[in-house]
């Protein structure tokens, strides 16, 4: 049916009911002031009473006369049929799964929130349950246990290795020597190889790694001393320590971080312009790891 003026705003409409606290009376007080007793329809222990003088009931303003007293332990109601309440929300427990739409529930709406009065929450149990948003399945919302969510996350700073001399190793002049490091500390991908010195990276161990070099000499008169970090044989080195005429028993060393991919290599290579050989010393250390 067509109608003038803007569309109407009121989608659900219901009538205020109001229930009295029963007692040995025949007067009443209505929350709501109406004209006469045909505004309300009044219910006494499940009897629709009739209005009117000389019946039932008569209502003015907020005074409601009954024309017999209740007892006590009677119940009574009254709707007041001239009051609609009109309303754009559903009445409460109305809505169910299938009325609302795909996804018309967002993150602003399901964001949780402190209550007024509660503190907030400084730890979380293992078995407590995290809501989380699952971007396979369409924004899907699941949930899981704290010991489940944790899971994987952080990292042990792995692959890693520690390793040094098990013997001196004799460093000829002006030569760049590699530092074969042949006894390990430890080795957790078995990816450094006693053989020739290399540690290579693991299958899908690509990324940032930390490496470590300290070398100790033997009476060294050197007049330059180097140690570099080679990768895969090439020109690409990092030099991690340099000294000019180093005393007797000196050490150099030092640290550098290089970002590698799967199948690269690194070893530790040690250069010295002594005018002779030069021995490097069994406390001579070499270690790296991938920064997680």
């Amino acid at each position: 049916m067509a109608y003038i003026g803007n569309t109407p705003a009121e989608n659900y409409a219901s009538f205020e009911t109001e229930t009295f606290t029963v007692s040995a009376t025949a007067s009443y007080t209505l929350s709501h002031a109406v004209a006469n007793e045909n505004e309300i329809r009044l219910v006494i222990n499940g009897v629709v009473q009739q209005p009117g003088s000389g019946k039932a009931y008569t209502a003015s303003g907020t005074t409601l006369t009954l024309s017999s007293a209740t007892a006590s332990g009677d119940s009574m109601y009254a709707v007041y049929l001239g009051r609609a309440l009109q309303t754009v929300n559903p009445p409460n427990a109305s809505v169910g799964t299938a009325q609302l739409a795909s996804e018309a529930v967002t993150n602003a709406k399901v964001a949780p929130t402190i209550i007024t009065g509660q503190t907030a929450e400084t730890s979380i149990a293992t078995d407590d349950l995290i809501l989380l948003s699952d971007t396979s399945a369409s924004g899907a919302l699941k949930k899981m246990t704290r010991a489940n969510f944790v899971s994987g996350i952080g990292g042990t700073n792995t692959p890693a290795f520690s390793v040094t001399l098990s013997g001196t190793q004799s460093c000829s002049h002006n030569t760049s020597t590699v530092i074969v490091f042949n006894s390990e500390h430890y080795d957790t991908d078995s990816a450094y190889d006693t053989s020739n010195g290399r540690f290579t990276v693991p299958s899908g161990e690509g990324g940032k790694y930390a490496f470590f070099v300290s070398l100790r000499f033997d009476q060294t008169t050197s007049n330059r001393n180097a140690v570099d970090i080679r990768i895969n044989n090439s020109s690409n080195t990092q030099q991690v320590a340099f000294e000019n005429a180093g005393p007797q028993y000196t050490t150099i060393g030092g640290a550098v971080s290089i970002n590698l991919s799967a199948g690269d290599y690194v070893y530790a290579e040690y250069y010295q312009s002594s005018g002779g050989t030069i021995d490097v010393r069994t406390d001579s250390h070499f270690s790296g790891f991938k920064l997680i």
